[in-house]
């Protein structure tokens, strides 16, 4: 007999209409710019209110992976989920989101799991109860703030920047991928420490010169994709950036080059940037300003490594 699942529930009051909520939770593609544990998630398969996805995220310091089956109900706002492919200690996992209207023009959001550790053991247990506790605590909290946030939908943004580089696509994924050498071969890069427990799984704290000589440090989770994508989310940020996660899309074109695309999608934070010693006039010159930023060390990344490549 399958002994039965521990369940646990957890919930936020949200001062926002329930469909702004449920939008949020429906749309897993953004759950890397608002969910803190979240770095990555790709929608694998839909077909009508079903959809498989695969989700990368931290639980107690560490990136796991999985796959989901999920069920999208938006007249009920209700979207069910159940792991596919679970990872140790985890046997099975599952669960809903509720979003409830409060009849006051807020809502109340709920999060049901219901789980089950390998072969039931109690330190199993122990240890999917504090990654569930957490990761749905996190993720309650970044939903009422995402949800919340006045004009949430304007300060979300995407943009991208190309470069064609004359080499082999392998040499040219090696450079992006190998942050050890990133200090040597890409001058704005001050300092890099790496960590890869499981290959393709970076966590990475890096320091970065800016043009006025002042030093940033961010640290960041990559899942790498060997040898055409690379995707990152940024977990230290500069203050004015609510969310930040990009990729490196690499292809092989016709004539054989390799076209490389840096891609960044940003959430930005007015209330922090209102609290710069010179702040922007207003939200397009914040977005104007951080593109710009972000972009110009994007281009000097591909710029570094078109040079690294073709001068080999």
């Amino acid at each position: 007999m399958t002994p039965t699942p521990t369940r646990v529930t957890h919930r936020t009051r949200i001062a926002a209409p329930a469909d702004r909520v449920y939008r949020i939770i429906a749309d897993v593609t953004r759950w890397p710019v608002h969910f803190p544990p979240t770095v990555r998630a790709e929608r694998l398969e839909q077909a009508g209110s079903e959809e498989t996805i695969q989700l990368w995220a931290t639980a107690e310091g560490r990136l796991r992976t999985w796959r989901s089956w999920r069920r999208l109900d938006a007249a009920r706002r209700r979207v069910a989920f159940e792991q596919t492919v679970p990872r140790h200690p985890v046997a099975a996992m599952g669960g809903v989101w509720r979003i409830e209207d409060d009849g006051r023009g807020g809502c109340v959001a709920l999060l049901d799991h219901h789980y089950r550790a390998v072969d039931d053991a109690p330190a199993g247990l122990k240890r999917i109860a504090r990654a569930v506790d957490a990761n749905s605590t996190a993720e309650l909290a970044s939903l009422k703030r995402a949800a919340e946030r006045p004009n949430g939908d304007a300060l979300l943004f995407s943009f991208m920047d190309t470069e064609t580089i004359d080499g082999p696509l392998a040499e040219v994924y090696g450079f992006l991928n190998d942050l050890d050498a990133w200090a040597e071969r890409i001058p704005h890069v001050h300092r890099i420490e790496l960590r890869e427990e499981e290959p393709g799984f970076q966590y990475m704290e890096m320091d970065t010169k800016s043009p006025d000589g002042s030093v940033h440090t961010t640290t960041s989770w990559r899942v790498c994709d060997r040898p055409r994508r690379i995707v990152y989310k940024q977990l230290t940020r500069p203050a004015v950036l609510a969310g930040h996660t990009g990729e490196w899309r690499l292809e092989t074109l016709e004539d054989g080059r390799v076209r490389v695309t840096s891609v960044h999608t940003v959430l930005v934070d007015p209330d922090a940037a209102a609290r710069l010693p010179s702040p922007p006039a207003d939200t397009d010159t914040l977005k104007a300003a951080v593109r710009a930023a972000l972009g110009a060390n994007s281009r000097a990344t591909l710029a570094h490594a078109k040079a690294f490549v073709e001068g080999r």
